[in-house]
């Protein structure tokens, strides 16, 4: 017998959860522009975290295309810079964070742990 027979069903079946960062289920509004187009979407956000974001989409993104959005957390603007890391076709994206303009992590990071206490 080997060691993957002994392990449980469940572990065995379900993949393991690879964010680094909680999500929370919150609807915050996102423009949302693909690098190298002049288009903006104005979407709302399905699940936020720390990481990254996802959002509803009919058209999905491209996956692996970078993009550029602003968060909007209680009327301030957190402009961040994103890539498609899920792609659900006519249902949505997921976007991975990679850098945030001025204090916008910080901004970000206040917003999460105010929704959650």
């Amino acid at each position: 017998m080997n060691l993957a027979d002994k392990q449980p069903l469940s572990s065995a079946l379900t993949p393991p959860d690879r964010r680094l960062h909680p999500r929370y289920t919150v609807q915050v509004p996102i423009d949302l522009r693909q690098e190298g187009t002049t288009t903006s979407l104005y979407l709302e956000t399905t699940d936020l975290s720390r990481g990254g974001c996802y959002v509803h989409l009919i058209e999905t993104l491209v996956l692996g295309s970078y993009v550029r959005a602003t968060l909007w957390l209680d009327n301030c603007p957190v402009q961040v810079r994103g890539r498609v890391v899920t792609r659900h076709p006519e249902f949505g994206n997921g976007i991975m964070f990679l850098d945030f303009k001025a204090n916008g992590e910080e901004l970000l990071i206040r917003y999460l742990e105010a929704i959650t206490s």
